[in-house]
Protein backbone atom coordinates (compact mmCIF):
# COMPACT_ATOMS: atom_id res chain seq x y z
CA UNK A 1 0.00 0.00 0.00
CA UNK A 2 1.05 3.59 -0.54
CA UNK A 3 2.02 5.79 2.36
CA UNK A 4 -0.71 8.43 1.87
CA UNK A 5 -4.50 8.04 1.67
CA UNK A 6 -5.71 7.99 -1.95
CA UNK A 7 -2.10 7.90 -3.11
CA UNK A 8 -1.31 6.09 -6.36
CA UNK A 9 -0.20 2.49 -6.28
CA UNK A 10 1.76 2.64 -9.53
CA UNK A 11 3.14 5.71 -11.32
CA UNK A 12 4.52 6.07 -14.85
CA UNK A 13 7.32 8.65 -14.77
CA UNK A 14 8.60 10.58 -17.79
CA UNK A 15 12.23 9.72 -17.13
CA UNK A 16 15.29 11.19 -18.82
CA UNK A 17 17.90 9.47 -16.68
CA UNK A 18 19.24 12.83 -15.55
CA UNK A 19 19.65 14.03 -12.00
CA UNK A 20 16.29 15.75 -11.60
CA UNK A 21 14.12 12.87 -12.83
CA UNK A 22 16.26 10.37 -10.92
CA UNK A 23 15.56 12.35 -7.76
CA UNK A 24 11.87 12.37 -8.68
CA UNK A 25 11.95 8.60 -9.14
CA UNK A 26 13.33 8.09 -5.64
CA UNK A 27 11.05 10.76 -4.18
CA UNK A 28 7.97 9.04 -5.61
CA UNK A 29 9.00 5.77 -3.97
CA UNK A 30 9.74 7.51 -0.67
CA UNK A 31 6.75 9.85 -0.61
CA UNK A 32 4.09 7.46 -1.86
CA UNK A 33 5.59 4.02 -1.21
CA UNK A 34 4.44 3.06 -4.68
CA UNK A 35 5.71 1.16 -7.69
CA UNK A 36 7.35 3.28 -10.39
CA UNK A 37 7.40 2.62 -14.12
CA UNK A 38 9.84 4.70 -16.17
CA UNK A 39 9.28 5.89 -19.72
CA UNK A 40 12.15 7.35 -21.74
CA UNK A 41 11.40 8.63 -25.24
CA UNK A 42 13.97 8.88 -27.99
CA UNK A 43 12.80 11.98 -29.84
CA UNK A 44 16.16 12.54 -31.48
CA UNK A 45 17.75 14.44 -28.59
CA UNK A 46 21.10 12.98 -29.58
CA UNK A 47 21.88 11.30 -26.26
CA UNK A 48 22.61 7.66 -25.52
CA UNK A 49 19.53 6.24 -23.79
CA UNK A 50 20.94 2.98 -22.44
CA UNK A 51 22.32 4.77 -19.34
CA UNK A 52 18.72 5.71 -18.48
CA UNK A 53 17.87 2.01 -18.30
CA UNK A 54 20.86 1.26 -16.08
CA UNK A 55 20.11 4.24 -13.83
CA UNK A 56 16.46 3.16 -13.44
CA UNK A 57 17.54 -0.39 -12.53
CA UNK A 58 20.06 0.99 -10.03
CA UNK A 59 17.25 2.97 -8.40
CA UNK A 60 15.15 -0.16 -7.97
CA UNK A 61 12.88 -0.17 -11.01
CA UNK A 62 12.06 -3.69 -12.22
CA UNK A 63 13.30 -4.41 -15.77
CA UNK A 64 9.76 -5.05 -17.00
CA UNK A 65 8.79 -1.58 -15.78
CA UNK A 66 11.42 0.25 -17.85
CA UNK A 67 10.17 1.52 -21.20
CA UNK A 68 12.61 3.09 -23.69
CA UNK A 69 11.12 3.79 -27.11
CA UNK A 70 12.34 5.24 -30.38
CA UNK A 71 9.58 7.70 -31.33
CA UNK A 72 11.49 9.75 -33.88
CA UNK A 73 9.43 8.76 -36.90
CA UNK A 74 6.11 9.16 -35.10
CA UNK A 75 7.27 12.49 -33.71
CA UNK A 76 8.09 13.97 -37.10
CA UNK A 77 5.31 12.28 -39.10
CA UNK A 78 2.38 12.84 -36.73
CA UNK A 79 3.37 15.98 -34.86
CA UNK A 80 6.11 18.03 -36.55
CA UNK A 81 4.88 17.68 -40.14
CA UNK A 82 1.22 18.55 -39.39
CA UNK A 83 2.45 21.63 -37.53
CA UNK A 84 4.69 22.69 -40.42
CA UNK A 85 1.77 22.44 -42.85
CA UNK A 86 0.47 25.45 -40.93
CA UNK A 87 3.81 27.34 -41.04
CA UNK A 88 3.30 27.69 -37.29
CA UNK A 89 5.32 30.33 -35.44
CA UNK A 90 4.57 31.40 -31.88
CA UNK A 91 4.71 35.19 -31.51
CA UNK A 92 6.04 35.37 -35.05
CA UNK A 93 9.38 33.68 -34.36
CA UNK A 94 9.42 30.49 -32.27
CA UNK A 95 9.13 27.21 -34.19
CA UNK A 96 7.59 25.40 -31.19
CA UNK A 97 10.22 22.68 -30.88
CA UNK A 98 9.62 21.93 -27.19
CA UNK A 99 5.87 22.52 -27.34
CA UNK A 100 5.22 19.95 -30.07
CA UNK A 101 7.12 17.16 -28.27
CA UNK A 102 5.05 17.24 -25.07
CA UNK A 103 1.76 15.83 -26.41
CA UNK A 104 3.54 12.76 -27.80
CA UNK A 105 5.30 12.09 -24.49
CA UNK A 106 2.01 12.48 -22.62
CA UNK A 107 0.25 10.19 -25.09
CA UNK A 108 2.74 7.41 -24.41
CA UNK A 109 2.66 8.02 -20.63
CA UNK A 110 -1.11 7.50 -20.65
CA UNK A 111 -0.88 4.46 -22.94
CA UNK A 112 1.82 2.84 -20.79
CA UNK A 113 -0.19 3.57 -17.66
CA UNK A 114 -3.13 1.72 -19.17
CA UNK A 115 -0.96 -1.19 -20.33
CA UNK A 116 0.75 -1.61 -16.95
CA UNK A 117 -2.23 -0.93 -14.72
CA UNK A 118 -0.77 2.29 -13.35
CA UNK A 119 -3.18 4.82 -11.87
CA UNK A 120 -0.95 7.91 -12.19
CA UNK A 121 1.68 9.56 -14.34
CA UNK A 122 4.43 11.98 -13.27
CA UNK A 123 6.64 14.54 -14.95
CA UNK A 124 9.63 16.69 -14.03
CA UNK A 125 8.36 20.07 -15.21
CA UNK A 126 8.57 22.93 -12.75
CA UNK A 127 5.67 25.03 -11.50
CA UNK A 128 6.95 28.12 -13.33
CA UNK A 129 6.98 26.86 -16.88
CA UNK A 130 4.77 25.87 -19.78
CA UNK A 131 5.63 22.17 -19.84
CA UNK A 132 3.59 21.32 -16.75
CA UNK A 133 0.53 22.68 -18.56
CA UNK A 134 1.32 20.85 -21.79
CA UNK A 135 1.96 17.49 -20.12
CA UNK A 136 -1.14 17.64 -17.99
CA UNK A 137 -3.65 19.04 -20.49
CA UNK A 138 -2.63 16.30 -22.92
CA UNK A 139 -2.89 13.59 -20.25
CA UNK A 140 -6.35 14.69 -19.12
CA UNK A 141 -7.57 14.98 -22.70
CA UNK A 142 -6.61 11.36 -23.30
CA UNK A 143 -7.69 9.97 -19.91
CA UNK A 144 -9.89 12.21 -17.75
CA UNK A 145 -9.46 9.89 -14.77
CA UNK A 146 -5.65 9.81 -14.74
CA UNK A 147 -3.86 11.25 -11.73
CA UNK A 148 -0.93 13.52 -12.52
CA UNK A 149 1.90 14.04 -10.03
CA UNK A 150 4.10 17.12 -10.42
CA UNK A 151 6.80 16.85 -7.70
CA UNK A 152 8.12 20.37 -8.29
CA UNK A 153 4.75 21.67 -7.10
CA UNK A 154 4.72 19.39 -4.04
CA UNK A 155 8.14 18.83 -2.54
CA UNK A 156 10.36 21.07 -0.42
CA UNK A 157 13.47 20.54 -2.55
CA UNK A 158 13.45 24.17 -3.61
CA UNK A 159 17.14 24.68 -4.39
CA UNK A 160 19.96 22.95 -6.22
CA UNK A 161 21.68 22.40 -2.84
CA UNK A 162 18.66 20.57 -1.43
CA UNK A 163 18.39 18.44 -4.57
CA UNK A 164 22.04 17.41 -4.28
CA UNK A 165 21.64 16.67 -0.58
CA UNK A 166 18.63 14.44 -1.32
CA UNK A 167 20.58 12.68 -4.09
CA UNK A 168 23.56 12.01 -1.85
CA UNK A 169 21.37 10.80 1.02
CA UNK A 170 19.67 8.32 -1.31
CA UNK A 171 22.80 7.13 -3.19
CA UNK A 172 21.69 8.69 -6.46
CA UNK A 173 24.72 9.11 -8.76
CA UNK A 174 25.58 12.75 -9.39
CA UNK A 175 27.53 13.71 -12.48
CA UNK A 176 30.62 15.72 -11.58
CA UNK A 177 29.43 18.79 -13.48
CA UNK A 178 26.13 18.75 -11.61
CA UNK A 179 27.68 19.44 -8.20
CA UNK A 180 27.76 23.16 -8.93
CA UNK A 181 25.16 25.36 -10.55
CA UNK A 182 24.47 24.31 -14.11
CA UNK A 183 25.16 27.20 -16.51
CA UNK A 184 21.79 26.76 -18.23
CA UNK A 185 18.98 24.26 -18.79
CA UNK A 186 18.70 22.38 -22.08
CA UNK A 187 15.82 20.57 -23.76
CA UNK A 188 16.49 18.83 -27.06
CA UNK A 189 14.75 16.74 -29.68
CA UNK A 190 15.04 16.14 -33.40
CA UNK A 191 13.41 19.46 -34.20
CA UNK A 192 15.36 21.79 -31.95
CA UNK A 193 17.46 22.59 -28.90
CA UNK A 194 16.18 24.99 -26.24
CA UNK A 195 18.46 26.63 -23.66
CA UNK A 196 17.13 28.66 -20.73
CA UNK A 197 18.10 29.97 -17.31
CA UNK A 198 21.27 30.98 -15.44
CA UNK A 199 23.61 32.81 -17.84
CA UNK A 200 20.65 33.52 -20.14
CA UNK A 201 18.31 35.08 -17.59
CA UNK A 202 19.39 38.68 -18.26
CA UNK A 203 17.93 39.51 -21.70
CA UNK A 204 20.30 42.48 -22.05
CA UNK A 205 23.37 40.23 -22.15
CA UNK A 206 24.57 38.38 -25.23
CA UNK A 207 24.28 34.62 -25.03
CA UNK A 208 27.74 33.02 -24.66
CA UNK A 209 28.95 31.11 -27.70
CA UNK A 210 29.04 27.84 -25.77
CA UNK A 211 25.24 27.90 -25.41
CA UNK A 212 24.85 27.05 -29.09
CA UNK A 213 25.08 23.31 -29.67
CA UNK A 214 23.44 22.53 -33.00
CA UNK A 215 24.93 25.05 -35.39
CA UNK A 216 28.24 26.62 -36.21
CA UNK A 217 28.58 30.35 -35.75
CA UNK A 218 27.25 31.85 -39.01
CA UNK A 219 30.45 33.91 -39.28
CA UNK A 220 32.43 30.65 -39.33
CA UNK A 221 30.14 28.90 -41.82
CA UNK A 222 31.43 28.09 -45.32
CA UNK A 223 32.22 31.07 -47.52
CA UNK A 224 30.58 29.33 -50.48
CA UNK A 225 26.77 28.95 -50.58
CA UNK A 226 25.20 25.52 -50.95
CA UNK A 227 22.07 24.79 -52.97
CA UNK A 228 19.64 21.99 -52.13
CA UNK A 229 16.24 20.91 -53.46
CA UNK A 230 13.38 19.81 -51.20
CA UNK A 231 10.38 17.97 -52.68
CA UNK A 232 6.89 18.07 -51.15
CA UNK A 233 3.79 15.93 -51.48
CA UNK A 234 0.54 17.40 -50.12
CA UNK A 235 2.42 19.74 -47.81
CA UNK A 236 4.92 17.26 -46.37
CA UNK A 237 8.58 17.09 -47.37
CA UNK A 238 9.43 13.75 -48.93
CA UNK A 239 12.86 14.08 -50.59
CA UNK A 240 16.09 16.07 -50.63
CA UNK A 241 17.95 16.41 -53.94
CA UNK A 242 15.70 13.75 -55.41
CA UNK A 243 16.41 11.12 -52.73
CA UNK A 244 13.23 9.97 -50.96
CA UNK A 245 13.46 9.84 -47.17
CA UNK A 246 11.30 9.00 -44.19
CA UNK A 247 10.14 12.00 -42.12
CA UNK A 248 12.72 11.60 -39.34
CA UNK A 249 15.54 10.82 -41.78
CA UNK A 250 14.70 13.90 -43.83
CA UNK A 251 14.63 16.22 -40.81
CA UNK A 252 17.93 14.74 -39.63
CA UNK A 253 19.47 15.52 -43.02
CA UNK A 254 18.11 19.09 -42.97
CA UNK A 255 19.55 19.52 -39.48
CA UNK A 256 22.99 18.69 -40.82
CA UNK A 257 22.65 21.22 -43.65
CA UNK A 258 21.50 23.81 -41.15
CA UNK A 259 24.28 23.00 -38.69
CA UNK A 260 26.93 23.37 -41.34
CA UNK A 261 25.67 26.78 -42.46
CA UNK A 262 24.76 28.24 -39.06
CA UNK A 263 21.04 28.34 -39.82
CA UNK A 264 18.20 28.45 -37.30
CA UNK A 265 19.47 30.42 -34.31
CA UNK A 266 16.97 32.46 -32.30
CA UNK A 267 17.45 34.61 -29.19
CA UNK A 268 13.87 35.12 -28.03
CA UNK A 269 11.95 36.62 -25.10
CA UNK A 270 8.54 34.96 -25.10
CA UNK A 271 5.34 35.21 -23.12
CA UNK A 272 4.79 32.01 -21.18
CA UNK A 273 1.23 30.72 -20.80
CA UNK A 274 1.53 31.03 -17.01
CA UNK A 275 2.03 34.79 -17.35
CA UNK A 276 5.73 35.60 -17.10
CA UNK A 277 8.24 36.46 -19.80
CA UNK A 278 11.26 34.23 -20.31
CA UNK A 279 14.36 34.39 -22.48
CA UNK A 280 15.46 31.34 -24.43
CA UNK A 281 18.06 30.44 -27.03
CA UNK A 282 16.57 28.18 -29.67
CA UNK A 283 18.35 26.30 -32.44
CA UNK A 284 16.11 24.84 -35.14
CA UNK A 285 18.41 24.31 -38.11
CA UNK A 286 16.42 21.78 -40.13
CA UNK A 287 13.07 23.27 -39.15
CA UNK A 288 14.10 26.72 -40.33
CA UNK A 289 15.03 25.29 -43.73
CA UNK A 290 11.81 23.27 -43.84
CA UNK A 291 9.65 26.32 -43.09
CA UNK A 292 11.28 28.36 -45.86
CA UNK A 293 10.91 25.47 -48.31
CA UNK A 294 7.26 24.90 -47.42
CA UNK A 295 6.43 28.56 -47.87
CA UNK A 296 8.30 28.45 -51.17
CA UNK A 297 6.19 25.65 -52.61
CA UNK A 298 2.98 27.21 -51.28
CA UNK A 299 3.79 30.38 -53.22
CA UNK A 300 2.99 28.68 -56.51
CA UNK A 301 0.49 25.98 -55.49
CA UNK A 302 -1.79 27.59 -52.89
CA UNK A 303 -4.69 29.81 -53.94
CA UNK A 304 -4.49 33.35 -52.57
CA UNK A 305 -7.81 33.19 -50.75
CA UNK A 306 -6.94 29.89 -49.09
CA UNK A 307 -3.41 31.04 -48.34
CA UNK A 308 -4.43 34.33 -46.76
CA UNK A 309 -7.09 32.63 -44.65
CA UNK A 310 -4.56 30.01 -43.59
CA UNK A 311 -2.08 32.72 -42.58
CA UNK A 312 -4.76 34.41 -40.49
CA UNK A 313 -5.46 31.13 -38.66
CA UNK A 314 -1.79 30.38 -38.01
CA UNK A 315 -1.25 32.56 -34.89
CA UNK A 316 -4.21 30.93 -33.14
CA UNK A 317 -3.03 27.46 -34.19
CA UNK A 318 0.50 28.17 -32.94
CA UNK A 319 -0.80 29.53 -29.65
CA UNK A 320 -2.87 26.38 -29.10
CA UNK A 321 0.25 24.23 -29.50
CA UNK A 322 2.35 26.51 -27.30
CA UNK A 323 -0.29 26.48 -24.55
CA UNK A 324 -0.71 22.70 -24.59
CA UNK A 325 -3.97 22.22 -26.48
CA UNK A 326 -2.78 19.77 -29.14
CA UNK A 327 -5.51 17.31 -28.13
CA UNK A 328 -8.35 19.82 -28.31
CA UNK A 329 -11.34 20.11 -30.66
CA UNK A 330 -10.29 23.56 -31.82
CA UNK A 331 -6.83 22.35 -32.84
CA UNK A 332 -8.45 19.42 -34.67
CA UNK A 333 -10.77 21.83 -36.49
CA UNK A 334 -7.92 24.08 -37.53
CA UNK A 335 -5.83 21.06 -38.58
CA UNK A 336 -8.63 19.86 -40.84
CA UNK A 337 -8.74 23.25 -42.58
CA UNK A 338 -4.96 23.40 -42.87
CA UNK A 339 -4.73 19.86 -44.26
CA UNK A 340 -7.46 20.65 -46.81
CA UNK A 341 -5.34 23.57 -48.01
CA UNK A 342 -2.41 21.25 -48.67
CA UNK A 343 -4.06 18.99 -51.26
CA UNK A 344 -2.08 20.60 -54.10
CA UNK A 345 1.02 21.70 -52.18
CA UNK A 346 3.20 19.34 -54.18
CA UNK A 347 6.42 20.13 -56.01
CA UNK A 348 10.06 21.05 -55.50
CA UNK A 349 11.87 24.06 -54.06
CA UNK A 350 15.49 25.07 -54.59
CA UNK A 351 17.12 26.73 -51.58
CA UNK A 352 20.31 28.70 -51.07
CA UNK A 353 22.06 28.10 -47.75
CA UNK A 354 24.65 30.67 -46.76
CA UNK A 355 26.05 31.96 -43.46
CA UNK A 356 22.97 31.68 -41.27
CA UNK A 357 20.38 32.31 -43.96
CA UNK A 358 18.15 30.14 -46.14
CA UNK A 359 16.37 31.59 -49.17
CA UNK A 360 14.09 30.14 -51.79
CA UNK A 361 15.64 30.73 -55.21
CA UNK A 362 13.46 28.45 -57.34
CA UNK A 363 10.22 26.46 -57.22
CA UNK A 364 8.27 24.30 -59.68
CA UNK A 365 5.25 22.01 -59.60
CA UNK A 366 2.75 20.20 -61.83
CA UNK A 367 0.14 21.72 -59.48
CA UNK A 368 1.37 25.29 -60.00
CA UNK A 369 -1.11 28.16 -60.27
CA UNK A 370 1.57 30.45 -61.66
CA UNK A 371 0.81 31.51 -65.24
CA UNK A 372 3.66 33.17 -67.07
CA UNK A 373 1.28 33.92 -69.92
CA UNK A 374 -0.80 36.13 -67.64
CA UNK A 375 1.99 37.86 -65.75
CA UNK A 376 4.47 38.48 -68.58
CA UNK A 377 5.59 42.03 -69.44
CA UNK A 378 5.82 40.90 -73.06
CA UNK A 379 2.89 40.31 -75.43
CA UNK A 380 0.50 38.00 -73.59
CA UNK A 381 -1.34 36.98 -76.78
CA UNK A 382 -4.71 37.88 -75.26
CA UNK A 383 -4.35 35.92 -72.04
CA UNK A 384 -5.29 39.02 -70.03
CA UNK A 385 -7.27 42.06 -71.15
CA UNK A 386 -5.86 45.04 -69.28
CA UNK A 387 -9.03 47.03 -69.96
CA UNK A 388 -10.85 44.74 -67.51
CA UNK A 389 -8.90 46.34 -64.66
CA UNK A 390 -10.74 49.66 -65.09
CA UNK A 391 -14.11 48.20 -64.10
CA UNK A 392 -12.50 46.17 -61.33
CA UNK A 393 -11.01 49.32 -59.81
CA UNK A 394 -14.23 51.32 -60.17
CA UNK A 395 -16.31 48.67 -58.37
CA UNK A 396 -13.78 48.41 -55.53
CA UNK A 397 -13.56 52.20 -55.32
CA UNK A 398 -17.32 52.76 -55.12
CA UNK A 399 -17.66 52.59 -51.34
CA UNK A 400 -14.50 54.67 -50.89
CA UNK A 401 -15.96 57.34 -53.19
CA UNK A 402 -19.23 57.36 -51.24
CA UNK A 403 -17.36 57.71 -47.95
CA UNK A 404 -15.25 60.56 -49.29
CA UNK A 405 -18.32 62.33 -50.67
CA UNK A 406 -20.12 62.06 -47.32
CA UNK A 407 -17.11 63.35 -45.38
CA UNK A 408 -16.70 66.27 -47.78
CA UNK A 409 -20.40 67.12 -47.44
CA UNK A 410 -20.28 67.07 -43.64
CA UNK A 411 -17.19 69.26 -43.55
CA UNK A 412 -18.73 71.73 -45.99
Amino acid sequence: MCAKPNAPKKVVLAYSGGLDTSIILKWLKTEYDCEVVTFTADLGQGEELDPARKKAELLGVAPENIFIEDLREEFVRDFVFPMFRANALYEGQYLLGTSIARPLISKRLVEIAEATGADAVAHGATGKGNDQVRFELAAYALNPDIKVIAPWREWDLTSRTKLLEFAEANQIPIARDKRGEAPFSVDANLLHTSSEGKVLENPAEDAPDYVYQRSVNPEDAPDTPEFIEVTFNKGDATAINGASMSPATLLTALNEYGRKHGIGRLDFVENRFVGMKSRGIYETPGGTILLEAHRGIEQITLDSGAGHLKDSLMPRYAELIYNGFWFSPERDMLQAAIDKSQEHVTGTVRLKLYKGSVRTVGRWSDHSLYSEAHVTFEDDAGAYDQKDAAGFIQLNALRLKLLAARNRRLKG
